[in-house]
């Protein structure tokens, strides 16, 4: 296939394949096609941009050169693969990225045969892509599997681990380790290049494997120390001995944005007869596209964006995030108690804990993408006499619950859980919903578990877990903008396990009793006003604890009132579930049953605008009347039924 160079090779590759048919020389007009493409789409629907920047070049040359889809191309996290997405047939789709009933903003294995595995936490892709290669490997096809992880994601436990088990593969596994912050990597220049061609090549891995078997032959001290010599001679060299210790073999750096670079190197590693190897290409976030190049966080995550300026679409100003008024709290009780400190894995800025380093810098600690060692390390300085914070998202603590259950709930520690994006979270997603938190951490003894109901409450909750040291605190609020409520400039200390009722009476006088845990508050207060309409009295209640229970609250209720709705933003297991299994216990559903429970549905919720995901999930106002309305007639007809 030849071309103009004016005329655009993007509308000519609809796959890979179609990609493959190019000359090497047209590549380079490609990328920057794609790139246009790319910032042009995101600009429309915001998502993460600089990361995708940075791989343009590389993505092109991964699928010019190895098989796709028949040799597997795995993300790590999925935040680059934009432009893999635009080349694998879903250009028309692109500018549907993070909407509802479009494309998600990470690879899914429903979306496309050229995503096989889905990806939106970081560090799995070496783990998936080995699981692909030893399959093959077994069956004794010839796929390969390529795993591209970044720097930051080689901070979790989890890459190595998968990499202390690599050999396994043997040459069906290729890792390109993308390092986009210079972190780790020496000046890359043309004498690395072309040492990179050199030790990748088929006549120096064949002449490297001889030397191999020949030195076999030796006794075994004279074979160790070729052994040594040959790993010392390429550390010096080329760097990359900590690979080769685990059993790959390493090939870089080299410059992940020049493709007369990528291509050859990379044409080596697929046709090796040695492996697993890791190629170690260096790229720049945001490459291409001079506000992201400026940027301090190289664009990461954006809103849509005037492509010309880069300036972010900002939406009319309202109320302090959820994640600010937690930081500002925070920091406000570090002033008053020299022993708090804060604990994020790799999300300062997502959590508010960049600000809270600006005010302690000696007391705030980013450990990376290691949520597991971030709960661990808090134990440990709770365990000295520290009060830890430990602040994460609700979908990434999923990833240390081994560490909560053993190394904080069992040992009784006073860890405090600040968690971050509970409930559910629109454009990201399933991947990013905070479900399950409530479930999870409710079944734990020593643990107490609270939920906000509006931005005054989150102000409370942050100091009541500050000053609670007898035992593990958790305390969850949502991702997004607060409702305007003033903050309070003394927070009070909340009485653990104590509800409050906002409307009505809990002694009687009510036929119903909404029972809230967490922002769906101001819904249950619509519903009310709603019911209140229809000549029913209605209690709403915010319940603050999901552990423990308001029994003595929960009790009153379930006396004075027809029907009991208990509503919140997590999965089947949670709040509900305990309040139903407290009433069984205490028999008090032995006159029959007043409860119904509202949470997320059975199933993960696609991305989309959150009003429309909480609508879905049937936890809105309107839905909290038809459950209300459908109980009452229940209740109704149970009666005429035991009168007849």
């Amino acid at each position: 296939m030849t071309a103009n160079p004016a005329t655009p090779l993007l509308d000519k590759v609809k796959t890979p394949a179609d990609l493959r048919r190019l000359e090497p020389a047209q590549l380079r007009q490609l990328a920057d096609e794609l790139r246009s493409e790319m910032i042009a789409a995101v600009g429309q629907t915001g998502g993460h941009l600089g990361s995708g920047l940075g791989v343009v070049e590389l993505t092109v040359a991964i699928h010019y050169v190895f098989d796709t889809p028949h040799d597997r191309l795995i993300w790590d996290v999925g935040h680059q693969a934009y432009p893999h997405k635009i080349i694998t047939g879903r250009r028309d789709r692109i500018r549907t990225l993070r909407q509802g009933g479009g494309l998600s903003g990470f690879t899914k294995r429903s979306e496309s045969e050229y995503d096989p595995f889905g990806a939106a936490h970081s560090s799995t892709s070496i783990s998936a892509a080995l699981g692909f290669a030893v399959a093959n490997k077994l069956a004794g096809a010839p796929g390969k599997a390529i795993a591209v992880i970044g720097d930051g994601a080689m901070s979790a436990g989890m890459a190595y681990e998968a990499m202390n088990n690599a050999k396994q593969a043997g040459n069906r596994l290729a890792v390109i380790l993308n390092d986009n912050d210079m972190s780790i990597a020496p000046p890359v220049g043309g004498l690395s290049a072309y040492l990179a061609r050199l030790v990748s090549s088929r006549q120096f891995l064949g002449l490297r494997g001889l030397a191999r078997r020949l030195s076999r032959k030796l006794p075994e001290p004279l074979h160790r120390a070729a052994r040594k010599t040959d790993e010392f001679a390429r550390g010096m060299a080329m760097g990359g001995t900590l690979f080769e210790e685990l059993g790959f073999y390493y090939v870089g750096p080299i410059d992940g944005h020049n493709l007369d670079q990528l291509i050859p190197v990379l044409e080596n590693v697929r046709d090796a007869e040695e492996g697993p190897c890791l190629v170690h290409v260096v790229t720049q976030k945001g490459k291409g596209y001079a506000p992201a190049e400026a940027s301090a966080d190289k664009y990461h995550g954006v809103q849509k964006f005037d492509v010309i300026t880069g300036e972010q679409v900002k939406g009319a100003a309202g109320p302090p995030s959820y994640t600010s008024v937690f930081a500002k709290a925070l920091i406000a009780e570090a002033e008053r108690d020299e022993t708090i400190c804060a604990i994020t894995a790799a999300m300062p800025s997502g959590t508010g804990l960049d600000k809270f380093e600006q005010a302690f810098p000696d007391r705030a600690f980013d450990v990376g993408i290691a949520e597991q060692h971030a709960v661990t390390f808090a134990a440990g300085l709770a365990a000295q006499g520290m009060r830890p914070f430990c602040a994460i998202y609700s979908t990434f603590l999923q990833r240390a619950y081994d560490q909560v259950v053993h190394d904080v709930a069992i040992q009784n520690l006073p860890v405090r859980f600040a968690i971050d994006r509970a409930g559910l979270v629109g454009a990201d997603g399933a991947t990013h919903a905070g479900s399950f938190d409530i479930a999870y951490l409710a079944t734990l003894p020593n643990m107490v578990v609270m939920a906000a109901a509006d931005e005054a409450e989150l102000v409370h909750m942050t100091h009541t877990a500050a000053l609670y040291d007898d035992g593990p605190i958790a305390f969850r609020y949502p991702r997004g903008n607060g409702l305007g409520l003033p903050l309070p400039e003394v927070p009070q200390r909340l009485e653990i396990g104590r509800g409050r009722i906002v409307r009505g009476n809990e002694k009687g006088g009510g036929k119903v009793a909404l029972l809230s845990l967490g922002t769906r508050l101001a819904e249950a207060l619509k519903a009310a006003d709603q019911l209140e309409a229809r000549g029913l009295a209605t209690t709403v209640a915010d319940l603050r604890f999901a552990k423990p229970l308001d029994e003595d609250l929960i009790r009153a209720l379930l006396a004075s009132h027809e029907v009991v709705v208990t509503m919140e933003e997590g999965a089947i297991g949670g709040m509900g579930a305990h309040v139903l299994t407290m009433a069984s216990d205490l028999g008090l559903t032995d006159a029959g049953l007043k409860i119904r429970t509202m949470r997320l549905p059975d199933l993960f919720q696609d991305h989309d605008a959150p009003d429309k995901q909480y609508d879905e999930a049937g936890l809105n106002a309107p839905q909290i009347v038809d459950t209300v309305l459908k109980a009452l007639r229940h209740n109704s007809a149970g009666v005429e039924e035991a009168r007849a």
